[in-house]
């Protein structure tokens, strides 16, 4: 009974992305239409070849001769009918790729689209490298399969169905001789099939782990060569790449073993017909041209079905990478906002936090009840250790993730009644990760506000004291940054970053670690740069270097999800808590 419930839930979640291929055809109805008129057109004609084949065999008659007009005359249609063939064959096949580029098209874009709509949550929950893996490698995949594996398949249902006319009208003696094998031929393809199946899935998951982990060590190579540890990430690779192999092993091995086995029951039935027809045509039941008409109808029936059976590993190939691929279209978007919630505007920067509980899991909660205000224009601090939750407070100011439990408002409104576009675009911000993307200066810079001058950019970057290295560089601000900058300093990334910050109008800042990565020369450069950004601005540091912080109007110190303390500098030096430890450990 149990098997009776599990097989059609798989049936249903394999219709469901046929179904949603499906729709992906329905966006281009012309072109699909034009291809089934062809595909139908192209077989037809091939299949009235063995009709014709077997017609000018029997126009040789032993006893009276041989016809040879009538000979002659069905050769011409024969090489007529099959050069129709092909040439509709190659027209189909060119449109099919076209088709297939278009429908890839559209759906690399809708993933692409979608990412761009995802919480910050769901990038939190998968490596970069699975995610670039179903952008790339799966539609590959899906591609290929469109325009070869499905064009294939239904060129072959078109066939089957015509082969099986053609003998049912030569003789149907020798069909039902034939169809003793075909239920078998089809019972292998669908059982191995079905077993076949998950190690494709299995297969799309093991490459999509080794390219995240070829991504992540990338990434971090040069630590990785300062901690000596290229022994150990060779081994942690080749372990994750025998994994991708072994399971790619595995799909192909088992799913190329359709192929042979279906080949073995079709040569059979061609055995067993063979058989029969010579027996038929010695009591004269039958022709000689029949009997071949009908054997060239068996093997263009017994073709598709082990062609079928062939490429049935790279269709369960394909419906596996079409389910991660619809897994990130499935995925939950960010949550719209409020149907009445409104436009932030005029932003003054009162900042409050009532009573705030939150969690990534709503069961382990790292903030506790938290309470404070900011107000406009005032500089608010946030220290405490690694993982106490510093960087926590500016995913909710963001609304990356919103609260379990209490409010946060911005000038007296509550967050969750404004657009989150227009609580963004009130926040500027400079990260610990600078981000430069691939493009010119200018347009790295420019990133900060829509329109931007080139006096705008300038005056800005002359502000963060980057204008001088900007105009060192061969082609100025129409230098081209490429691979995230890698060819620039730590603290000129950040320099660029802090520029872009200060093209934007925003009344309110974040500055999460942006000192962290530096020399302590650049760090005072950083530092002035940064006086200058928060001018008359709400802003909200977070810094584990005391130092950059003495002068904000506000210290909150955070620790494992509670304020344990707040105040001005000198204030918490007097008090002697936690704070004051804090910084005995940096300066004494």
């Amino acid at each position: 009974m149990k098997n009776n419930v599990r097989r059609p839930a798989k049936i249903r979640n394999r219709r469901a992305v046929l179904l949603r291929l499906g729709k992906y055809f329905f966006r281009y109805k012309f072109t699909s239409l034009i291809i089934v008129i062809l595909m139908l057109a192209s077989n037809l004609l091939a299949l009235l070849g063995p009709m014709l084949s077997g017609a000018a065999i029997n126009a040789i008659d032993l006893e009276t001769g041989v016809d040879f007009e009538t000979v002659i005359k069905y050769c011409i249609l024969m090489a007529i009918f099959y050069a129709g063939s092909s040439l509709l064959s190659y027209i189909l096949s060119v449109m099919m790729i076209r088709l297939s580029q278009k429908i890839i098209r559209r759906m690399r874009q809708d993933v692409f689209d979608k990412l761009m709509t995802l919480p910050v949550g769901y990038f939190d929950r998968l490596q970069a490298g699975d995610i670039i893996n179903r952008i790339s490698y799966d539609i590959d995949t899906v591609n290929a399969s469109l325009s070869n594996d499905i064009l294939q398949a239904a060129t072959g249902i078109i066939t089957v169905v015509g082969s099986f006319i053609g003998m049912l009208l030569i003789s149907p003696t020798l069909l039902a001789v034939f169809v003793i094998t075909v239920p078998v031929s089809i019972w292998i393809t669908i059982t191995r099939s079905r077993s076949v199946r998950p190690l494709f899935r299995k297969r799309s998951a093991g490459l999509a782990a080794l390219n995240g982990f070829s991504e992540e060590m990338l990434s971090g190579l040069k630590t990785i060569r300062a901690y000596g540890r290229e022994p150990q990430i060779r081994d942690k690779f080749g372990e994750k790449n025998r994994q991708a192999v072994d399971a790619y092993y595995a799909a192909d091995y088992y799913g190329s073993l359709i192929g042979p086995a279906v080949n073995f029951v079709n040569n059979l039935g061609m055995v067993l017909i063979s058989t029969v027809g010579s027996l038929l045509y010695l009591f004269g039941r039958i022709r000689i041209g029949d009997v071949s008409s009908f054997l060239l109808y068996s093997r263009r029936f017994s073709g598709p079905i082990n062609e079928f059976a062939n490429i049935m590993g790279e269709i369960q190939s394909a419906l596996a990478a079409a389910e991660r691929v619809f897994g990130v279209l499935d995925a939950a978007p960010e949550a719209l906002d409020a149907p009445e919630a409104s436009e932030l505007t005029d932003v003054k920067g009162n900042v409050a936090f009532d009573h705030v509980t939150f969690g990534y899991d709503p069961d382990a909660p790292v903030i506790h009840d938290l309470s404070f205000t900011a107000d406009s224009g005032k500089t608010i601090a946030i220290v405490g250790p690694t993982g106490a939750g510093k960087t926590t407070l500016v995913n909710l100011l963001m609304r990356f993730y919103d609260p379990q439990s209490g409010e946060i408002t911005i000038d007296g409104k509550e967050i969750r009644t404004v657009t989150r576009k227009s609580l963004r675009a009130a926040f500027s911000m400079v990260l610990q990760d600078t981000w430069l993307f691939e493009g010119t200066v200018f347009e790295n810079i420019a990133y900060g506000k829509e329109d931007a001058s080139i006096d705008e950019v300038r005056s800005a970057a002359e502000k963060a004291h980057i204008s001088d290295y900007i105009e060192s560089l061969p082609d100025g601000y129409d230098t081209r940054i490429t691979d995230g900058g890698v060819n620039l300093s730590k603290g000129q990334k950040q320099l660029m970053t802090i520029a872009r910050a200060m093209l934007s109008p925003a009344k309110m800042l974040i500055l999460d670690e942006a000192t962290s990565n530096v020399d302590t020369r650049t760090e005072l450069v950083i530092r002035d740069a940064m006086l200058r950004l928060m001018s008359g601005k709400t802003c909200f540091v977070i810094a584990h270097r005391l130092s950059t912080i003495r002068n904000a109007d506000l210290i909150l110190v955070v620790r494992d999800g509670d304020i344990v303390e707040r105040g001005r500098h000198e204030e918490l030096l007097e008090r002697g808590g936690f704070y004051s430890e804090i910084y005995r450990a940096q300066f004494e």
